[in-house]
């Protein structure tokens, strides 16, 4: 029989390169999606070269949980709706924990040295906190679970407390002092499950606001346990090792930038409970002022410069075409149209970028929170759709459960339309000030078709 496992690390290196190639052309959404392809192609030919390893067995039980998972992802990715999309990326950064989590577990069980164990431990631990902290993650973005910050008094004691009996665990299986009466397949599942609850006790007091950067966080989690696996078997699996590297540096890095895009550091995204309180003796002057889409139609049809800032309720409505129709029907009219972007808005990095280029809005008239706050003050309308949080001025207030946290300064336009479904809050449970201002007005409804309104009554103008 010819020996092909030789072919193996070779191929692993093409496949890396496939990697970097498609996480670059990820960076802009013109070339996000052949990005996408590269890189799942390079993770197909990893897997099927994967198969070539020597002594390797058990094929069928292999195949049968490729065909389950590939066709599990196929269509759980075909149907479900952008609005859902920060909920899948969650659930499946969780499973890729989880599977890091599997394999340390199975390294631990064989025949390893103290090197390879520690890693395994190391990467085990992160992969569980990791699936567990995604998990939650998930149900929150869902809506099975509470989305504001759930807590109790000495929390942060018993997370830490975990967190050492944890790691106390991990030491026991790998050095297994000869006083304990237990051997290492004893010792294993109770590490694991510690490790598991960390996760979920780390996740459940971090706000809805903080989501997109604990989705990044736990992804940088994700590739660091990849990579840490990679190492732990007899020879290094180049392919995981480089990979996992490379996910946990993107996602790290956009984490950073997460956090930087708020204004607060990560200890306080995972310990600060974001959301969890209200201000304290803070009373909101002024009213709520509705208006209706022909009288937004008459104000856009006077207006020299329009601003668009689209949040979360744009994704809901799928409101994008519509928005996109009515910039090129005021384009058509001689008037100037921006699309503003936090890098938080909707509920995961680049979530409106994504949508708006689906709806084919020019990439050149995205801009992000620094370029377009200058440009407010000589804007005629700015048009808020489904924003909350993102657009609120009380993050300019001390004593405000946001303050701090860099918004679009869109108070600060001539007129201000809101189009939100109701009264309610945002994803973090707070008053939005703008709301009450004299410039603004509510203009209530599904985001798609108070937009079809608005660009019916503008055609007749």
């Amino acid at each position: 029989m010819i020996d092909v496992a030789w072919l193996i690390d070779p191929i692993y290196i093409v496949t890396i390169f496939f990697f970097i190639i498609g996480m670059y052309r990820m960076s802009h959404p013109l070339t996000a999606r052949s990005g996408i392809v590269w890189a799942g192609a390079a993770m197909l030919i990893a897997t099927l070269v994967t198969f070539l390893t020597p002594a390797l067995s058990n094929f069928a039980l292999m195949a049968i949980a490729i065909v389950i998972g590939g066709g599990f992802g196929y269509f759980a990715a075909k149907r479900v709706p952008m609005t859902g999309m920060p909920q899948m990326v969650a659930l499946f950064n969780g499973m890729g924990g989880g599977a890091a989590a599997a394999i340390s577990a199975v390294a631990l069980l064989g025949a390893a040295d103290t090197t390879t164990s520690t890693l395994a431990i190391i990467g085990g631990l992160i992969g569980a906190v990791s699936f567990s902290g995604s998990i939650i993650a998930f149900l929150k973005l869902q809506g099975w679970l509470r989305p504001r910050p759930i807590t109790f008094p000495g929390q942060q004691i018993v997370n830490m407390a975990i967190l050492v009996l944890a790691v106390l665990s991990g030491a026991f299986i790998l050095f297994t002092p000869a006083w304990l009466p237990l051997g290492v397949a004893a010792y294993l599942p109770l590490f694991f499950v510690l490790a598991l609850a960390f996760g979920v006790l780390m996740t459940l007091p971090i706000g809805g606001a903080d989501m997109p950067v604990v989705i990044s966080m736990y992804n940088a989690f994700t590739g660091l346990a990849v990579a840490l696996d990679g190492f732990s078997f007899g020879t290094p699996n180049y392919a995981m090792v480089v990979a996992g590297i490379i996910v946990g540096a993107a996602g790290s890095l956009l984490t950073l930038q997460m956090a930087k895009a708020m204004n607060r550091s990560i200890t306080n995204v995972f310990f600060g409970a974001f959301g969890a309180t209200e201000e304290d003796g803070a009373t909101i002057q002024g009213s709520m002022k509705p208006i209706e889409a022909d009288d937004v139609a008459v104000m856009l049809a006077y207006a020299n410069k329009v601003i668009v800032a689209p949040g979360y309720g744009m994704a809901v409505a799928q409101a994008q075409q519509k928005i996109k129709e009515l910039a090129d029907l005021m384009e058509s009219r001689g008037i100037t149209v921006k699309f503003a972007i936090h890098p938080v808005a909707g509920r995961m990095p680049g979530h409106m970028n994504v949508l708006l280029a689906e709806a084919g809005v020019a990439y050149d008239k995205l801009f992000d929170r620094d370029e377009i706050n200058p440009e407010f003050t000589g804007t005629d309308v700015v048009l808020v759709i489904g924003a909350n949080d993102t657009v609120n001025p009380a993050s300019h207030r001390q004593g405000s459960p946001l303050y701090g946290m860099p918004v679009l300064d869109v108070e600060q336009a001539k007129n201000v339309i809101v189009l939100k479904r109701g009264q309610g809050r945002g994803f973090a449970g707070i008053e939005n000030d703008l709301f009450y201002r004299d410039n603004t007005r509510l203009l209530y409804g599904d985001a798609q078709e108070t937009v079809a309104k608005i660009v019916s009554a503008l055609k007749k103008l």
